[in-house]
């Protein structure tokens, strides 16, 4: 018996999240589909540990049983979330992951009610996706309640892991997205560019179909939402060459060759240290009015082991909201000020 259940927690980020919750005293019960590495893992923390596949309904629900909310770190979360959503409404169990994808984010909410009738949270995205950005929009729309318009934008200084390419490289070719009167509209890959201003950097930002393009809504409800990341002139010469090429890339024998080139691991402890995330924000109404504001913290992996942890936490002592929730429409603009190291700057 566990206080929470963290789900394939031998993967990179999952092992840092583990290390964490030991460090601050937590007692999780540890989980995945391989015996060897999740038994090697409890036994360095001294972690009570359960061994199933997801399709393990039985051995699923009895694991979730002994527990008040799950962590599932188990990517790609397009593959798998869904399977542990619906155990976590099947025994009542609190929710929350560490993806950052739209499909996945939007088939959550879709499970509202159904969650709100079972008394429980469910919480994708309590990782660096999206976590700090879903503050900073739910900070900016406070600071211009008019707003209509949301920008988003954020830097990271670091290495990704093998699970971050592995969904990556699962979504080459699928395009961007942005958020348009309230809906998701589907925009060509490397659809923008502009310029944005971190305070300690000026880079030129591009437009990805990340997280927020669906949390940001629910969290804020500014109906037209953009979300830029700064990427080296080569990748963002492929994303766009991916306009084209995007039905090849995606193709399962070219997937299976991108796959396998895919490094296993994650930056190591020094990197993690060394590393920073920058995000900048603006929203706009349709009277012209401007607000635009700055982040800055931890390397992202540190941020959502550290985030992920007090999220847990804030259920765990009881402080959760029935229902689909988003980190910032829970807990506040201010939630990100939580932890450690975080600065926030009105421009």
């Amino acid at each position: 018996m566990g206080d929470f259940l963290i789900y394939g927690a031998n993967g990179y980020t999952g092992e840092l999240i583990t290390r964490f919750a030991a460090e601050r005293g937590l007692k999780p019960l540890l989980a995945g589909r391989n015996a060897e590495k999740i038994g090697a893992l409890a036994k360095r923390y001294g972690f009570a540990h359960r061994v199933f596949d997801l399709g393990e309904t039985e051995k699923l629900d009895a694991a979730l049983g002994e527990v008040a909310t799950v962590l599932h770190c188990a990517g790609p979360f397009s593959l798998t979330s869904a399977k542990m959503v619906e155990a976590c409404l099947r025994t009542k169990t609190h929710y929350t992951d560490i993806t950052g994808e739209i499909a996945v984010f939007e088939a959550t909410a879709a499970r509202d009610g159904a969650a709100q009738d079972a008394g429980v949270m469910l919480m994708p995205g309590v990782g660096f996706d999206v976590v700090p950005s879903d503050c900073l929009a739910r900070h900016l729309k406070d600071r211009l309640p008019s707003a209509t318009r949301l920008t988003l934008a954020f830097y990271g200084l670091g290495k990704i892991s093998h699970g971050t390419q592995a969904t990556m490289t699962m979504n080459v070719g699928r395009g961007g997205a942005i958020r348009e009167d309230g809906v998701i509209v589907e925009v060509p890959a490397a659809w923008k560019t502009r310029e944005i201003d971190f305070g300690e950097t000026v880079e030129t930002g591009v437009t990805i179909p990340w997280g927020d393009v669906a949390t940001a809504f629910y969290s804020t409800g500014i109906p037209n939402i953009e979300v830029y990341t700064i990427v080296p002139e080569p990748q963002l010469r492929l994303l766009r060459l991916s306009r084209y090429l995007g039905w090849l890339l995606a193709t399962a024998p070219v997937q299976r060759i991108l796959q396998k080139q895919i490094p296993a691991g994650g930056p190591s402890d020094a990197e993690r240290a060394a590393g920073r995330t920058y995000l900048w924000g603006e929203a706009a109404d349709d009277a012209g009015n401007r607000v635009e504001s700055r982040q800055k913290g931890a390397e992202g992996y540190t941020l959502t082991a550290l985030t992920a942890l007090k999220i847990t936490e804030k259920i765990l002592a009881g402080n959760f909201r029935a229902g689909f929730q988003t980190p910032a429409r829970a807990y506040g603009a201010d939630l990100i000020l939580e932890i450690e190291g975080v600065e926030r700057t009105d421009v």
